[in-house]
Order: structure tokens, then sequence, then C-alpha cells
């Protein structure tokens, strides 16, 4: 599944440039952000991951959740928009993460989706590609954060705090 959008080359130009003060303004307007990324699997073992157009490597779907949405109702949207998701069941937490590599008061939080079905998706330029992986066998360009959620969820190495 690989899709692109007309966005893909402003995004690519403009998004790592404006990017240092959308997160300024972030630390200034909110001094904390949350973020959520979900592991999702199917039936054969295979994880989902999405490339975005802005920001290079392969990594969990999710994003922001923005003020005044609940947790989960963030990681329904961002599965659905970036993967063509749609979650029909709990989502179980694996874990909070510090995410020090922007900002001091940015936190990931790390969600584990067993119940799913296909969904339209609206990345509206935002996603370049998204596939699925075995989870032993990823892409080179996995960003180091995906690569180390996925390893906790499979029980082989210890939880982190950080991101």
């Amino acid at each position: 599944m690989a899709s692109g959008g007309s966005g893909t080359n402003w995004r690519r130009r403009i998004e790592p440039l404006a990017r240092p003060f959308i997160h300024a303004w972030w630390r200034i307007s909110r001094g904390l952000t949350l973020g959520v990324r979900g592991i999702v699997q199917r039936a054969d073992g295979r994880v989902v991951l999405v490339r975005h157009t802005y920001v290079p490597g392969w990594h969990l779907p999710g994003g922001g959740v923005e003020a005044g949405e609940p947790v989960l109702t963030a990681l329904r949207r961002e599965l659905a928009e970036e993967a063509g998701i749609a979650m029909t069941g709990p989502a179980v937490p694996l874990g909070v993460y510090s995410n020090h590599r922007l900002f001091r008061g940015d936190h990931v939080a790390v969600y584990v989706v067993r119940d799913w079905t296909e969904c339209e998706t609206d990345h509206d330029g935002e996603i370049e590609a998204v596939d699925w992986f075995d989870p032993s066998d990823l892409p080179e360009d996995t960003s180091p954060a995906t690569r180390r959620r996925l390893l906790e969820w499979a029980d082989a190495i210890g939880p982190a705090e950080e991101w």
C-alpha cells in the first residue's frame, strides 16, 4: 500500500524549515505535548508502519493529541488517517515515553491494537507510504524508537522511559 499526494514535494521542502517554529509555539502555548502511536498487527504477524512526507524513515502510525482530545480518540483518528486502520476493540497501553529530543515537555503514549478492520484513509499528503512488515525483519531506515517499541512489545527488551 503506497500512496503519495501533490503536497509531498512541498512538505519535504517547507515542513523541516517550519517545524522548529511550530515546536517553539507548542512549548510556549502548551508547556506539555502528548503524542500517540499504535502497534497494529495482522493475522500473519506483520505490523503496519508508515513513511511520512516530512521526516525520513518508517514509523509506527500516530500523531499529536489535540487540546481537550482524549488519548484513545486521538489514537483512533491517527490510525484511520495515516494507515487506514479502524479500531474495533480496546487498545492496550504499552507505555508512555518522554521524548526530550524535540523538547522537555514532549511525551508519547504507545498502545497495542489487536482488534481492527481496514478503513479509508485521509492523510492529505502527510503519508508517503503505508506497508506491513515482519517485526524481526524491518526496513533498514525504520526509526530507532519504532524498533525499540517493537522489541519491548515482543518482550525482547525491558521497558524504557525515553522515546
